[in-house]
């Protein structure tokens, strides 16, 4: 911002000082409020069934969009996350956390109202537009903005001030989630019923499905008892016609941008920063012998020297390769849920089951963040990590075994490994965020630790693509090869008077979503695999593989080379430690 823009000064750093005697518990919640708005992202997996029947309602229609097309938008908030974080953490250094914060709630919460748009006239590319790059803007605005504040506010306690930050971002899901849930059932409207699949005369054209009412030719979805089950108010199974009810998305993300932009507009007026030389009251910075111990930094690097020195690619790596193992299984949590237990474990895994399961993601991912940071305090950032890379192969490899143990042999005791594996996870997951500010302030020194932590969440954007995309494509390979082998075991005249169509119609009858796995298994001979709950395998190993590679970059930090830092690559601004 320019010295000619007056009228923004009140929003600037010199503007919000914190006077003499000023409480710095009064900073954390204002922190906590914002990210738990924008953590509301992580509870993307429960608009993904909404989404992809945003025409259908009830059932997928065929020209609703599939669910790798709605996966991506939660990739694409990711990604635009981690690019304002890098541009904007060094303008939060010049400008303060207010003036960001302020930003931030115009991003995030018009990027909602834009989003309403597209799913309203189906135009996926405004949904794109609005919650992806936008909204994902604010999020990453609101992400940094307060971070390097809590940091000079608990320099005491570096890790447990990150901790308070960034928890409230793993908790947002919690609250995002029923909050989410409750007004797509409040916004949901049926679609117009015809009757059962016994009385209406139903026409298969080009895989897509037809009824004849009065006459006319109408397009139709066949909606099973599975999936009445799913919906927010269950309604008959049978036939509906396409086009004519509501999910309720579209209310749903006018009422969250509102809400979400008024609450981090009062929270992001609640900053303070500490006054020039502020330290808390009977603390004394550590020894030489204890910085040493626990790799703590007494010198400070430049924002612009942190980015040639091979500690920040280190660190690079290992925060993109730690967000890639769980980001992925964030995005899908739901779905994986549903799909590995769903079909062997029915009367336990629900739709209720599935949408507590994500909740409970969010609680883990919170207490993750406080748990983890607070303890780095204790036992150093370096050997925190090495607990993320070591403890992580090992649950992410368990995932396989539990999900071939179940489809062999159904038992609760695997859902039990299951839930505790995943729950232990994402603990870890959301750990390494909150700890990679104190690691930074730790290498790097205090002075530029905001806009450094800003550039390096450029990893979490790339993350944001390569999790997403491995699980997906991973998994879409698995499906691909399980509809093959079971269409191949089904009777060709069964196939034909379930699907009105013949085997060889099989790719069309697909990609119009008439057959799935589900309906597949429905007609296949007695004692057929459920092939669903091995979908993720392959991915799960390759999860594992990626940790391998961040426990090695981990394994080699070291402090950084004194040419690093300030005094010797910015003299002119080595008076400011």
């Amino acid at each position: 911002m320019s010295e000619s823009h007056d009228g923004l000064a009140f929003l600037k750093k010199e503007r919000i000082v914190a006077k003499s005697g000023f409480n710095r518990w009064l900073v954390p919640p204002a922190s906590i409020a914002i990210h738990l708005c924008i953590g509301s992202v992580y509870a993307w997996s429960i608009f993904n069934p909404p989404l992809v029947k945003q025409i259908g309602v009830v059932a997928s229609a065929a020209d609703d969009w599939t669910l790798s097309s709605v996966v991506w938008i939660f990739s694409t908030a990711i990604v635009f996350l981690g690019l304002a974080a890098a541009i904007g953490g060094k303008w939060l250094e010049e400008v303060g956390p207010r003036m960001v914060g302020v930003l931030a709630a115009f991003c995030w919460g018009g990027g909602f109202l834009i989003g309403s748009l597209g799913i309203a006239y189906h135009q996926l590319w405004l949904v794109y537009l609005g919650y992806g790059a936008i909204g994902g803007c604010g999020l990453g605005l609101a992400y940094v903005s307060p971070v390097s504040t809590l940091i000079r506010w608990f320099p005491d306690r570096r890790g447990m001030a990150t901790g308070m930050a960034i928890m409230g971002f793993g908790g947002g899901a919690m609250i995002g989630a029923p909050l989410k849930t409750w007004l797509l059932s409040l916004f949901y409207q049926a679609p117009e019923y015809l009757g059962s699949v016994a009385n209406v005369s139903l026409i298969t054209e080009n895989g897509r499905r037809f009824a004849e009412v009065a006459g006319n030719k109408v397009e139709v979805v066949v909606a099973s008892a599975a999936d009445m089950a799913k919906v927010p108010v269950p309604g008959p199974e049978g036939v509906y016609a396409v086009g004519t009810g509501d999910t309720g998305a579209a209310s749903v993300f006018i009422t969250l941008g509102v809400v979400y932009f008024i609450i981090m507009m009062i929270a992001a007026f609640s900053y303070r920063v500490p006054a020039k030389g502020w330290q808390p009251e009977g603390w004394t910075p550590p020894t030489g012998d204890e910085s040493a111990k626990k790799m703590i930094s007494d010198n400070h690097v430049h924002i612009d020297q942190a980015i040639k020195t091979p500690q920040f690619y280190r660190l690079w790596i290992m925060l993109c390769l730690n967000v890639t193992a769980g980001i992925g299984v964030i995005g899908v949590a739901k779905t994986m849920m549903t799909e590995i237990f769903g079909s062997t474990l029915p009367g336990i895994v629900d739709a209720g089951f599935a949408a507590t399961y994500v909740l409970m993601i969010s609680v883990f991912n919170m207490v993750g963040r406080f748990f983890w940071a607070s303890m780095s305090d204790v036992i150093g950032r370096k050997n925190t990590y090495h607990c993320f890379f070591l403890l992580g192969m090992l649950l992410y490899v368990s995932i396989p075994f539990v999900a071939t143990q179940v489809s062999v042999s159904p038992s609760v005791m695997w859902l039990v490994l299951f839930y505790g594996a995943t729950m232990v996870i994402f603990t870890m997951y959301g750990g390494g965020f909150a700890t990679i500010p104190a690691y930074l302030a730790d290498v790097f020194g205090t002075l530029h630790v905001g806009g450094i932590h800003g550039r390096l969440l450029t990893a979490w954007s790339t993350a944001g693509v390569l999790g997403p995309f491995a699980i997906t494509y991973l998994r879409q390979q698995s499906v691909d090869n399980a509809i093959s082998d079971l269409a191949a075991k089904v009777d060709p005249a069964v196939f034909l008077q379930t699907f009105g169509a013949g085997i060889g119609q099989l790719q069309s009858l697909v990609e119009a979503k008439t057959v799935t796995i589900a309906k597949l298994m429905a007609v296949a001979p007695p004692g057929t695999l459920d092939p669903t709950s091995s979908l993720y395998n392959s991915t799960m190993y390759a999860m594992a593989a990626l940790l391998v590679v961040a426990f090695v970059a981990n394994k080699g930090l070291k402090h950084v080379e004194e040419k690093h830092h300030l005094e010797n690559t910015h003299p002119e601004l080595s008076e400011a430690k």
